[in-house]
């Protein structure tokens, strides 16, 4: 199975994003007091964070442990130079659940994180990432 989205140039760092579904998101690398929107990192963070909370609430649900709400705040550690990479990621979500126990979130949580997140699991890997490229000119 491949997932594919196309690219589009709309300034020296904005670009529009695409999917086959054709919903489309901007992403800027602008400096903090100037940014419109998430850049690629903070969607990297946005996407694992996403990726483990849907199975978090699917094994809530499953262990039909009462389930209120699911929300988050991520933190990822940067290097300090390029290509500053995450150093380190940490994810708090907060729970809202009349009887799920601590043991239980933790569970739920790693096993989602470390087994289940095909994000999470992208980023622990060793991933190849090919690439190659077309020339267009005369236009």
């Amino acid at each position: 199975m491949s997932l594919t989205v196309s690219m589009s140039y709309l300034k020296d760092q904005e670009f529009e994003f695409t999917n086959n579904s054709n919903n489309s998101l901007i992403v800027d690398m602008y400096d903090e007091n100037l940014k419109k929107n998430h850049s690629p990192m903070e969607l990297l963070l946005s996407a694992l964070t996403s990726c483990a909370a849907v199975e978090i609430v699917s094994m809530i649900k499953k262990r039909r442990r009462d389930f209120k709400d699911l929300k988050a705040i991520t933190t990822g550690f940067r290097a300090k130079n390029p290509p500053r990479f995450f150093k380190s990621i940490n994810i708090e979500y907060q729970i809202c659940s009349s009887d799920l126990t601590n043991e239980e979130a933790q569970r739920f949580i790693s096993l989602s994180i470390e087994k289940y997140c095909s994000v999470g699991a992208t980023l622990r890997n060793d991933t190849i990432i090919n690439h190659t490229f077309k020339i267009i000119r005369n236009q």
